[in-house]
């Protein structure tokens, strides 16, 4: 396990992961799914790799492609009220159902530290599935699409970066939603990295 993994989770074990590997080039494939991290309290560049480092010790789940991060102003609230955010994008494939994996972006925000006191406060860090596999669901405890997904350009110009003909389920084409969205406060973090765990 690597040091910023989540500290609830035990290795996978290598039989599981061959098994996802090998599902993966199968017909019998596991589904994609999009999740979007952001941080913007603490060692925000930490807590997105932990998040990343976290996923990818699922059993089964494979991390397939992490954004570039990018700084964007908080979502909702004051100007200056917060820390600027850094956020990025995750696409994975998975065997685990979208009702699954919401529990485990919870425990990993929850082996992160984060509150939910306030909406849209402050966080060490946030996992939300952005999209899972193409499904439109209005569930009231998971909605598929993100039901805010396609007016955030925090989220659609890194999942632009890594799938430029991605569509957000019942929105349409990520390119067309950020022409009409634009890129404004959204700025791109070169100097920062997050690594793909092997």
């Amino acid at each position: 396990m690597t040091p910023n993994s989540d500290p609830t989770v035990q290795p996978v074990p290598a039989s599981v992961v061959q098994q996802v590997d090998a599902a993966d080039t199968t017909l019998h494939n596991p589904n994609t799914a999009v999740l979007s991290l952001g941080s913007n309290l603490g060692n925000r560049l930490e807590s997105l790799q932990s998040a990343v480092d976290a996923l990818a010790d699922t059993p089964g789940l494979k991390v397939k492609a992490v954004s570039p991060v990018y700084e964007t102003e908080p979502w909702g609230v004051e100007t200056d009220s917060q820390p600027s955010y850094f956020n990025a994008i995750v696409v994975v494939r998975t065997t685990l159902p979208p009702s699954s994996l919401l529990e485990r972006g919870h425990a990993i925000e929850e082996a992160l530290e984060r509150t939910r006191d306030e909406r849209w406060g402050p966080r060490p860090i946030d996992v939300d599935i952005v999209a899972y596999q193409g499904i439109v669901s209005n569930d009231p405890q998971l909605t598929l699409p993100h039901p805010r997904a396609h007016e955030r350009a925090f989220v659609l110009v890194p999942w632009h970066d890594i799938d430029p003909a991605a569509e957000v389920p019942g929105h349409g084409a990520i390119e067309a939603l950020l022409a009409s969205l634009g890129r404004e406060g959204i700025t791109a973090r070169p100097d920062l990295e997050l690594v793909l765990p092997s």
